[in-house]
């Protein structure tokens, strides 16, 4: 009788156990179910959004309108030359949807607030909003001036603030919206010769960050993009100072190389789905991301390792001036070449290449 009722408590036992599993699968299950269709409910459908980007006339600006207009959003690029606008435009023009174009210069606040106004006139409401304009000097300190370092400031942190200022209100009438800003590696780690250009995207980083903390209450949804190198075709549109031939030979070649950069279409696609999840942070690529984790971990390592690497790159020029010179001003018989190649064919087809046209007739 004693054994008996021994299995009977035993098997009451499991039972209960069993039970217990069960219920446990069934509540996991269902938090599972609600926290995936949470998302779902934030995931966004460009088709007939109005986007709104910075510096969209050529390189990564010009390859995301490409692939939103592709998905049916209505555009607005905003970028300080209009013949650069307009040449950005007559590429879209085949995907059969809205596309205006707003000369602008994002450091300045009262253009972009005029711009912002056109933009809510023509399409009634901002959707998103992409801050994708941006500025980049290469070169050693010492031939850098405080000038180079307000400058880059003003486009990387104060032109997105004067964006974001721009829309907000209509986002919060609205009930909410997405703001992207695309900040850099060089956002997360201070990379040798481009001091200005790191200065301020470290500055963008917390002002993102920042953003996305206050304005989520809104459902305004802020999104960091710290993309490593892209072959976006820029390199002739960038600004370099001191041995400029060699300054220019290095960033070309290595902003074209397949194992350092990453494609801009590629870059483009991950940067719109963390949009449409309305993801906090995206760090484009493999390496750049163990190079973030590595520089967190080991500081001081990192710090070494960058040293060295200063140390390899070109030394200051005889006369330390303040010339400064564009990329196509700064070619050599190293770039371009086919250790570049790649680079020239992006720079081809995001209008990089008559922009750097232009730009050398200038000057």
């Amino acid at each position: 009788m004693r054994a008996t009722s021994s299995n009977h408590g035993e098997e009451a036992d499991s039972v209960t156990m069993k039970a217990g599993t069960m219920f446990s699968l069934m509540i996991g299950t269902g938090v599972g179910v609600g926290l995936a269709l949470a998302k779902r409910r934030d995931y966004l459908q460009f088709k007939g959004r109005c986007v709104v980007i910075t510096g969209g006339s050529r390189g990564l600006g010009l390859v995301l309108a490409r692939q939103l207009a592709r998905e049916g959003a209505r555009l607005a690029l905003l970028a300080r030359d209009a013949a650069e606008l307009e040449r950005a435009a007559g590429q879209l023009s085949s995907f059969g949807t809205e596309v205006m174009t707003v000369a602008c210069d994002v450091r300045k606040q009262i253009e972009v607030q005029d711009a912002m106004q056109q933009v809510l006139a023509r399409f009634g409401n901002v959707d998103v909003l992409i801050n994708n304009a941006g500025i980049i000097q290469v070169g050693p300190l010492e031939h850098m001036t405080v000038k180079d370092f307000e400058n880059a400031l003003a486009v990387h942190v104060l032109g997105p603030l004067h964006c974001v200022l721009a829309v907000l209100p209509q986002m919060r009438r609205a009930g909410g919206g997405r703001i992207v800003n695309i900040a850099s590696v060089g956002g997360k780690i201070a990379v040798p010769h481009l001091l200005p250009y790191c200065a301020s995207k470290f500055a963008l980083v917390g002002l993102s960050d920042g953003l996305r903390a206050e304005l989520r209450r809104h459902k305004i949804l802020v999104t960091t993009v710290c993309p490593g190198l892209m072959r976006t075709g820029s390199p002739p549109n960038a600004l370099f100072k001191g041995r400029h031939h060699r300054e220019y030979a290095w960033f070309a070649i290595a902003d074209s190389l397949p194992l350092l950069s990453m494609s801009a279409e590629r870059a483009a696609e991950r940067i719109l789905n963390a949009c449409r999840r309305g993801a906090a942070r995206l760090v484009l690529g493999a390496h750049t991301k163990g190079a973030v984790l590595f520089n967190e971990l080991f500081p001081g390592a990192m710090t070494r390792l960058l040293s060295i690497t200063n140390r390899v790159l070109p030394g200051p020029a005889a006369t330390s001036g303040p010339e400064t010179y564009t990329g196509s001003e700064s070619q050599s018989f190293l770039a371009p070449s086919w250790l570049t190649r790649l680079s020239e064919e992006a720079a081809g087809r995001n209008n990089e290449a008559a922009a750097s046209s232009s730009a050398a007739a200038a000057s």
